[in-house]
């Protein structure tokens, strides 16, 4: 079968590899990919910044759709030719977790789903929503289930509440839609009109051009009659985490799910102890969360804001446009 594979550091090792096809051991699914999704995550990964310690070569890209082709011995939980989607942690089930969900997750330390076939345990599949498309299903797993896990599971969010949202990458379009669809208010920030009159279209309450206001915290105080966002999902890292803290409403959360302006980051604590903030980094979440997830998806009708469509050949133009900044979710569709 045909994988792209990760042969050193940099997108420019990224090979279309010919391998063989994975068969299913106990406890686990061969499914056949329909469709990927690209994250963030996949450009901290070839850059070297996500694991410094990748062992090559390895197949990328972490969320799927595919139909299942073979079944391996003691498997239950599905059946040949249902349709599933990939859960990126791939032994967190439920629960809290425990520091090792990043020793077994796709395209990092388990080969990922960047190919014609995938085999998965069976433990790490999800039912995919029957509204949706391939292209759509594909888009879910890690950018929905990050805004979802960080607002509503962990930011238990009401309708009562203000959230902002940084940028209109996935993780914040998701956010967007499914904060507006529970009936809180909502505030997008970025640097592109265009981008904010696009944002308006998914319910956004409120934008902030950051370029023309580049003290937006001040903004979303202004907004909030100074009372400050009840939560923000914050996706820059850095000093704007300084910023968001400022923004922040007495009790509020700050869901810290990237790092593109940096790793490290100088904080306001006596600001943040005044408010009695909380700052939660998010990975992601279990396989219940997804499930959960997904159910309230398909009450919901949401459908994935999809910013492009790739063929499975053209992978590496799909990476160019993450570099770019999309507006949405980006896919490569690998069978037609």
């Amino acid at each position: 079968m045909k994988a792209w594979q990760l042969t050193a550091f940099g997108r420019e090792n990224l090979v279309l590899n010919d391998i063989p096809q994975p068969t299913p051991g106990p406890g686990e699914a061969l499914v056949r990919i329909s469709s990927v999704s690209l994250n963030y995550r996949d450009k901290l990964l070839y850059d070297g910044n996500y694991n410094p310690h990748l062992e090559f070569p390895m197949t990328q890209v972490a969320d799927a759709v595919g139909e299942i082709v073979t079944l391996g011995p003691d498997t239950s939980r599905f059946k040949v030719g249902d349709r599933v989607v990939t859960n990126y942690c791939t032994r967190w089930i439920d629960g809290h977790p425990t520091s090792k969900e990043s020793l077994y997750t796709l395209g990092n330390t388990t080969p990922g789903a960047l190919a014609e076939y995938l085999v998965l345990t069976e433990q790490a599949l999800v039912a995919a929503p029957a509204y949706l498309s391939d292209d759509e299903a594909a888009a879910l797993p890690c950018a929905a289930l990050t805004a979802w896990y960080s607002l509503v599971e962990k930011g238990g969010l009401t309708p009562d509440q203000t959230v902002l949202f940084q940028g209109t990458g996935g993780v914040s379009l998701f956010g967007l839609q499914i904060a507006s669809a529970l009936g809180a208010t909502t505030i997008v920030t970025s640097s592109s009109d265009e981008k904010l009159e696009r944002a308006k279209t998914l319910g956004a309450t409120h934008t902030i051009n950051y370029k023309n206001n580049p003290d937006w915290e001040q903004e979303a105080l202004r907004l909030t009659n100074k009372q400050g966002v009840d939560q923000i999902l914050e996706v820059v890292g850095g000093s704007n985490l300084a910023r968001s803290i400022k923004a922040l409403r007495p009790e509020g959360q700050i869901s810290i799910i990237g790092i593109i302006d940096g790793f490290d980051a100088t904080l306001p604590l006596f600001s943040l102890i005044q408010k009695h903030g909380i700052l939660r980094g998010i990975s992601v979440g279990p396989r219940r969360a997804l499930e959960d997830m997904l159910r309230r998806f398909d009450e919901l009708k949401i459908h994935p804001v999809i910013d492009s469509v790739y063929a499975f050949n053209d992978a590496p133009k799909a990476l160019e446009r993450l570099e770019e900044g999309a507006f949405g979710k980006i896919v490569i569709r690998v069978r037609d």
